[in-house]
């Protein structure tokens, strides 16, 4: 039989689709600082299309380890490059868009990183014993709900700079873009917290491995 042609993973759909998420948040980017529309716009939907990919992924059954990697690495750079225009925005505040962006950075890469030294077969398996993360990551509902919440607080935050949005209930006095923000704030936390315990954790892992290691030379 002859052989069979070798597939081309990075021209898989939900991959072609991640391609598209970072060229739409480079235009978010570059817009982002100073017209809203076009910025929103491009960033809403590279976040929409987060979902997009992984359906895409497991109808065509084109899961991919570099498809993985990539899906993290656009959801993190997207929601920096966000950080970074809060800070521009909101230099007063940016310690707080400093730290929200350290954490988020290091406590995805540490787990991600424990989980390829401890064999998962996936960066959503927890292996590390927090129930509050077995719950956050087996559960697909909370953990679409927390990013959703967690993006739509930085989003909100972002388009509250230009304006507070449509007065939907005059007797609030409240703009939308305000209400949704103040909604979604303890979501946000409540995300932060889960990063938290997200980094705590892979560290315990890690350590874990280096003490079995050292454990082992011992008795070697």
């Amino acid at each position: 039989m002859p052989d069979q042609p070798k597939e081309n993973i990075f021209l898989f759909v939900p991959n072609l689709i991640g391609y598209g998420r970072i060229i739409l948040a480079l235009v978010a980017f570059y817009y982002m600082p100073y017209d809203p529309v076009i910025g929103s716009i491009c960033y809403i939907t590279s976040g929409m299309l987060d979902a997009v990919d992984g359906y895409a992924a497991r109808a065509l059954n084109q899961s991919s380890r570099v498809g993985a990697m990539l899906d993290q690495l656009t959801d993190r750079v997207g929601t920096c490059g966000l950080l970074m225009v809060l800070c521009m925005l909101y230099p007063r505040w940016a310690i707080v868009f400093q730290v929200s962006t350290a954490l988020d950075i290091t406590s995805h890469w540490i787990h991600f990183y424990s989980t390829s030294l401890l064999k998962s077969a996936s960066h959503k398996t927890v292996d590390y014993g927090s129930s509050i993360l077995k719950l956050y990551y087996t559960s697909r509902p909370l953990l679409f709900f927390m990013c959703m919440g967690n993006e739509t607080c930085y989003t909100m935050l972002y388009l509250c700079y230009f304006t507070p949005g449509p007065f939907l209930f005059p007797f609030l006095e409240v703009g939308l873009f305000d209400l949704l923000f103040f909604v979604s704030l303890p979501v946000a936390i409540a995300k932060a917290f889960c990063s938290w315990l997200q980094l705590k954790g892979a560290m315990c892992a890690i350590a874990d491995v280096d003490v079995e290691e050292r454990k082992q030379l011992k008795n070697n």
